[in-house]
């Protein structure tokens, strides 16, 4: 595919097959998602993928924990917003139906522990450097040798045809994963990545926010422009 058209489609999924992703795809895509950049070329981020059902079977009922708090709060958001600003509104905001896409994703929830793949994302907090902690908010610089191959994890999984999800609700259960999953000490939990071929044919058009709302030149609200 061309590479345009693997980010333009690269969505996530929430309807997978059954099938086993096999492990030559997955080596694929990481031997591929690994030059991703990263500060120093320190290299601190590691995959944990799990196919096994039982530790997908725990895995997914930690996650079922946090979203069932988000959706509900996401459905009552989602009412304010019709409500005060309209179906006009909802619409600008990606949300064209937005009870389908909480009834989408509460199904990917509730199957989490089903899914083909979980692919859990870790970092070696002492390899990424940060350089925002003094700042008084809060810290993000750290994530950016670790997400950026995340991406490209997804992005070569997406041109094997393998679909994603990519998640952090996780992260807050970082103690029990790293129990279930025996990850050293000194590794965070970064993201976890379902992956999986998808049920449904890959999205042709996906909602994003125009270049001219993204990017500034030289000065904050002075639009980028083709």
């Amino acid at each position: 595919m061309e590479l345009s058209d693997v980010m333009r489609s690269q969505n996530a999924c929430r309807y997978y097959k059954s099938d086993d992703v096999p492990n030559s795809v997955l080596y694929k895509a990481i031997d591929d998602a690994r030059f991703g950049p990263q500060g120093g070329n320190r290299q601190p981020t590691r995959f944990v993928i799990v196919k096994d059902p039982a530790k997908k079977k725990r895995l997914g009922e930690l996650y079922m924990i946090p979203w069932s708090a988000y959706a509900a709060s996401a459905r009552e958001m989602n009412k304010a917003i019709v409500a005060s600003d309209g179906t006009e509104k909802a619409t600008n905001l990606g949300m064209s139906n937005p009870e389908k896409a909480l009834d989408d994703a509460d199904n990917f929830a509730a199957n989490f522990g089903n899914h083909p793949a979980i692919v859990v994302v870790c970092a070696d907090i002492a390899e990424t450097h940060p350089t925002d902690t003094e700042l008084g908010r809060l810290s993000i610089v750290g994530g950016g040798s670790v997400y950026p191959i995340a991406q490209n994890f997804c992005l070569a999984l997406r041109n094997q045809g393998v679909a994603t999800t990519f998640t952090t609700l996780l992260c807050m259960y970082e103690p029990e994963i790293k129990e279930l999953l025996g990850l050293p000490e000194e590794w965070a939990t970064a993201a976890f990545i379902v992956a999986g071929y998808p049920e449904k044919p890959f999205p042709t058009k996906l909602f994003r926010h125009p270049v001219e709302t993204m990017a500034y030149v030289d000065t904050w609200g002075n639009s980028l422009t083709n």
